[in-house]
């Protein structure tokens, strides 16, 4: 991994010179103004502070960015992160964030070592889908308070949410309108101006002019923000508290899936744009690194955000040092503009998020999926959305995968096809052959499909039929392309069945992989391998001669 990466580095700045030099500093200008607000606000919905969003945004940018499996991923805190560390935050305090983070960092770098990258590939889009619109509505329900200026209790969104019934909900208008000012100056912003100044940043420093200078309304601020990456409130190793440490356990783990899911995907969607491989696992490391660094700075846990990511490409970024210079832009902001920042009102926060979680909703995925009338994806996708709400993020994961296994065992369970006939006398001609008696008895059960555990019951079945009249079986298994444990126990079974009703039997045409199974399962060796034959034509040729009558195929 070591010697790939120190090559991608010269192959990546082979012919590098002043004019790519200044298009990476264009681009990590740019790149730096739009994470700048996402950066502030998604510090203080983490439970956090802001200064812990900009603090995560500046190391990761330096850390994962200069090591990363790509030359154009751009990491920091992301709202799909936010929502696990808001709930730890409530529970365990940010001691409990910073060790959670550790511990992720540490199996992320172990999830790189051992090669786990490819996972990713194998979530289906549905599952993908239902999970990003999930924490998008999960990240609007945690900006209720701050949009409308109300006190809720409790750790998970809905519970906060519900809290609503029982201790009142009493909105404040000043907050509100601050956030829906915030909310149209975003939505009604020039695309053509986007690129050159983005429209949250925009509209934070307009809404918090205002309010600074004209309208001064008594709302909540974000408060001081610290010109260090220092702050007191990080992780010291002397402090680790082993309760609090076994306590985030779980959460690390979540933590760790889910950089893992978003910085692998964003990975392969920004490797599209740019025409780029990443290198998956080198990514996961990289991510586990700046993991395992960020807590001792006080941050929080960091991934790869496709939406810095995907401006950074499109702005011109031609190598790594978009995400470094990204990150001296945001040092220099901490530097120079704390003051200014400490000023905004965290009701023009919310209303970034607000905007930013319904933009995170894969809507012309969203559209093709239920105009197409999949409704076992449509299903899929619902599912998936609703147990991100209701339960953990990695629990959802896993069970919009485990939904979507059972709907195509399912529906692949009746794939496995198999059809029985006799010996066709004029076929036999074609093939310059001659019928005899001995065929009468012979019959050839062509098998199609995957057998496994969902068709291996209904397979045994018609191999059973068959058997019923039938002194030989030759089994065709040249469209057998997978089988399982389950497939293979049928099939042995099968064979001992056969052999107490003294019954030859004959397997052709078995795939290399299929005989793999079969040799490991014990099939070949209870049959010996004189049992397998390469073709139909072949096995009636070993019956003939076994019969006593002499073949007459041409060229045999």
């Amino acid at each position: 991994m070591i010697k790939k990466y120190y090559s991608d580095l010269k192959r990546e700045f082979r012919e590098y010179d002043r004019a790519k030099l200044s298009k990476d500093l264009m681009a990590g200008v740019t790149v730096a103004a739009v994470a700048l607000p996402l950066a502030l606000a998604f510090g203080v919905s983490s439970g956090a502070d802001a200064a812990a969003g900009l603090i995560t945004a500046i190391i990761a940018g330096i850390v994962i960015g200069l090591l990363s499996g790509s030359s154009y991923q751009i990491s920091g805190p992301t709202g799909a992160m936010s929502v696990i560390l808001v709930t730890i935050a409530a529970r365990f305090g940010l001691q409990g964030v910073f060790l959670a983070t550790l511990l992720a960092g540490i199996l992320l770098v172990i999830a790189g070592i051992f090669k786990v990258g490819r996972v990713v590939s194998v979530i289906p889009t549905s599952v993908i889908t239902g999970f990003t619109s999930g924490i998008a509505v999960i990240i609007a329900l945690g900006q209720i308070d701050n949009f409308f200026g109300t006190v809720s209790v409790g750790e998970t969104a809905i519970q906060k949410l519900l809290s609503y019934f029982t201790i009142g909900f009493a909105p404040s208008v000043l907050t509100i309108l601050t956030g829906l000012i915030v909310i149209f100056i975003m939505i009604l912003w020039p695309k053509r101006w986007q690129q050159v100044f983005p429209s949250s940043l925009a509209a934070i420093l307009i809404v918090t002019l205002l309010n600074s200078f004209i309208f001064k309304w008594d709302i909540p601020l974000v408060g001081t923000i610290p010109s260090t990456l220092l702050p007191e409130n990080r992780l010291f190793l002397g402090d680790i508290d082993i309760s609090t440490l076994t306590g985030v356990i779980t959460p690390a783990f979540s933590i760790a899936a889910l950089c893992m899911v978003e910085s692998l995907l964003c990975g392969v969607s920004a490797g599209r744009m740019k025409g780029e491989h990443m290198d998956a696992d080198r990514e996961l490391v990289a991510q586990g690194i700046g993991n395992i660094i960020i807590p001792f700075f006080g941050g929080i846990p960091a991934t790869a955000a496709i939406a810095r990511t995907s401006v950074a490409v499109k702005a011109g970024q031609q190598t790594r040092l978009t995400s470094i210079f990204h990150s001296l832009g945001l040092l220099l902001s901490m530097f120079l503009l704390a003051p200014f920042m400490s000023q905004i009102p965290m009701a023009a926060l919310a209303g970034v998020l607000m905007v930013t979680a319904w933009r995170m909703n894969e809507w012309v995925t969203i559209k093709y999926l239920f105009k197409s009338g999949m409704k076992v994806a449509c299903l899929e996708f619902l599912i998936t959305l609703v147990a991100t709400i209701v339960f953990d993020l990695t629990i959802a994961i896993l069970v919009g995968i485990a939904f979507c296994s059972l709907m195509f065992t399912i529906k692949v369970s009746g794939t496995a096809e198999v059809t029985i006939s006799k010996i066709d006398p004029e076929r036999l001609k074609r093939d310059n052959m001659q019928f005899h008696d001995s065929y009468e008895r012979v019959r050839v059960a062509y098998i199609v499909g995957s057998l496994f555990f969902g068709s291996a019951g209904s397979v045994r079945e018609r191999l059973d039929y068959a058997l019923k009249d039938a002194d030989v079986l030759i089994l065709s298994m040249r469209g057998v392309s997978a089988i399982d444990f389950t497939g293979t126990h049928t099939l042995l079974e099968f064979c001992k069945n056969a052999k107490k009703k003294n019954i030859k039997l004959y397997f052709t045409g078995v795939q290399h992989q299929v005989s793999d199974y079969l040799e490991k399962g014990g099939v070949i060796s209870y049959m010996g391998k004189d049992a397998f034959l390469w073709s139909t034509t072949d096995a009636l040729a070993k019956i003939s001669e076994q019969s006593g009558f002499v073949t007459e195929q041409a060229g045999s």
